[in-house]
């Protein structure tokens, strides 16, 4: 035996305890950001769904597409702003939104999946009732009077509710849910849900062994620059009120707080650069990222 096929059996069974943590559980995966626009980039994610499908764990996919959005806003030549880290989206904008997450983006993804050999269905939020939205309502304060003003972001969203049944269903037929984050409210009216939003409210809805957040950057940084492999909810709040804990990081470790205190067992930021990183954090002992446990 040489060497290579050494190294290859010691992988597979050092990897053995990690499948018997995860079979039959669901881990949710937030996939996002520009990697999601390379094409190697997403035939490998769809590649390491599918494995995690093959060994026995129920993968749920949740994405974004904000890169994809703003380029066909740009073909289309409609101008697009954020407020808090929300796109405000306007009535043809929502159109535009919807079009591209629940269509090319959507479908992109799930055939990746497929194509490696497991079977993955796009669904968006709106099917099958799965994502009840209500309007987000945001406030920022006058630097003049201290008065606290409401924003308009139009038809940008949040879960109020998320009726797993779908999702139950799809999983029970080992099928894999790739979900595009809109939501419909009470009166039918369609909402643009941010995608880490919608990935935390479904890994709760469906107490989720684990909920992985896809992203741009290594982890939580601690104050001198360097990964914390791993914090608690404690230890991160005590971070954003220290202050090294900021800007769009804080959204995320909030979303990973709200799914923890909905009975997931452990979130994590993991850099979606870092090739195989989804089973580098499930099936490693040193993870690839930022572990937030209870």
């Amino acid at each position: 035996m040489n060497d290579s096929a050494r190294d290859q059996v010691a992988m597979l069974a050092g990897a053995l305890p990690f499948l018997k943590r995860y079979d039959d559980q669901i881990v949710v995966v937030k996939y996002g950001g520009h990697a999601m626009g390379e094409e190697e980039t997403a035939l490998r994610f769809g590649r390491d769904i599918a494995l995690l499908e093959q060994v026995g764990v129920n993968p749920v996919v949740v994405h974004g597409g904000g890169p994809q959005i703003n380029a066909m806003l740009k073909r289309l030549g409609v101008k697009s702003t954020f407020v808090q880290g929300l796109r405000v989206t306007d009535a043809e904008m929502l159109d535009v939104v919807e079009m591209v997450l629940a269509g090319p983006v959507n479908k992109q993804i799930a055939e990746a999946i497929t194509r490696a050999g497991a079977i993955a269905v796009g669904i968006s939020g709106k099917d099958g009732g799965l994502i009840r939205a209500r309007k987000v309502v945001r406030t920022v304060r006058d630097p003049e009077n201290g008065a606290e003003q409401a924003l308009d972001l139009g038809f940008v969203g949040e879960p109020e509710r998320v009726d797993t049944r779908v999702l139950e269903l799809m999983i029970g037929a080992d099928i894999v849910p790739v979900v595009a984050p809109v939501g419909v409210g009470e009166d039918g009216q369609t909402y643009n849900i941010n995608a880490d939003t919608v990935a935390g409210a479904i890994a709760g809805a469906l107490r989720a062994e684990r909920l992985l957040l896809l992203t741009d950057v290594p982890g939580v940084l601690g104050p001198d620059g360097t990964l914390v492999p791993e914090m608690t909810v404690a230890e991160v709040r005590a971070g954003i009120a220290a202050g090294w804990i900021s800007g769009g990081m804080i959204p995320k470790v909030e979303t990973c707080i709200y799914a923890i205190e909905r009975g997931v067992r452990g979130a994590v930021i993991v850099d979606g650069r870092v090739p195989h990183a989804v089973l580098l954090e499930l099936f490693t002992d040193g993870g690839a990222g930022t572990l937030i446990r209870p």
